[in-house]
């Protein structure tokens, strides 16, 4: 993997950020979701695979030797040598209630790596992005962009934590560690989806955790997140995006809250919960620090 030829890709993702943007700000600032009640769709469906069309159009005209895994339209999900990884619109709900909090999240894997990451949020004026080797950035365009590096916050008793919901803790049986480690920490709360982990790789948030997430929900906050100096594992201690969840720190508080997480068991909810994970087995996987 060349420096030139990631540099190349970044900023060939960014081009088709700047697409979709236009389209996706477009429809969340004109439509009324509300009045769309087609049955077992989600209100942003259209939108969505609107803007998964747009993104593999110009990958299949500049990139038709790569693979594509899409959230709306699917593909094989196989590791390829090259694939991109998409979702068209992360936060939904939140796109189809108004509140600006959603994004667009584009990722290059190569060779089983998550390369190339870059997350848009068109409605807060945001764009964060990274690649291997070169950093992690946010800004409204390049220019003027300012590079991201996490906390050094070390105590969890200062740390500040995000989340999603408590909903999905609860059905994995991991609520009362969640709660345990919520009691832990200085404070908690819920920014959800991608915005939690990208407030870590500014350094605004210490952690971001979540139970339950797809391949395309997380591929591009990895590389973000790890460029700016901090870990990104499974709950259980997995590197990168594989492991059906996510745990993202500065690094310095991953063995900690990896250990927290996977030492409890709720017995009264439904599901095994993550596996539990020795302290030495936790600090191997705790990355940057």
């Amino acid at each position: 993997m060349s420096l030139t030829r990631v540099n190349d890709d970044l900023a060939f993702a960014s081009s088709i950020i700047d697409r979709v943007d236009s389209v996706t700000l477009r429809h969340f600032q004109t439509e009324d979701f509300s009045a769309q009640t087609k049955e077992g769709l989600s209100p942003a469906t259209g939108v969505g695979r609107e803007a998964e069309r747009i993104i593999k159009a110009m990958l299949g005209r500049s990139r038709s030797r790569d693979a594509i895994y899409g959230e709306e339209h699917g593909g094989i999900l196989l590791r390829s040598a090259r694939r991109w990884i998409i979702d068209p619109i992360d936060g939904t709900k939140n796109f189809v209630r108004g509140v600006p909090v959603w994004g667009t999240l584009l990722a290059l894997e190569e060779e089983g790596e998550i390369v190339v990451g870059i997350v848009s949020a068109p409605s807060l004026g945001r764009r964060w992005w990274a690649a291997k080797g070169v950093g992690a950035f946010t800004g409204k365009s390049w220019v003027g962009a300012r590079r991201l590096l996490v906390s050094e916050v070390s105590d969890l008793a200062e740390a500040s934590m995000s989340y999603s919901s408590l909903k999905g803790w609860a059905d994995r049986g991991q609520l009362r560690a969640f709660l345990r480690l919520a009691q832990r920490v200085w404070r908690s709360r819920a920014y959800g989806d991608f915005w939690s982990f990208m407030l870590v790789a500014e350094g605004a948030v210490d952690l971001a955790c979540e139970p339950e997430l797809e391949l395309f929900d997380m591929a591009a906050l990895v590389p973000i997140v790890t460029e700016a100096g901090g870990s990104f594992t499974s709950l259980h201690g997995e590197p990168g995006p594989w492991g059906g969840c996510a745990l993202a720190t500065n690094g310095a508080l991953h063995p900690e809250v990896l250990e927290i997480l996977g030492s409890i068991r709720d017995e009264d909810a439904v599901g095994e919960g993550a596996p539990s994970l020795s302290a030495s087995a936790a600090r191997s996987q705790s990355g940057h620090n």
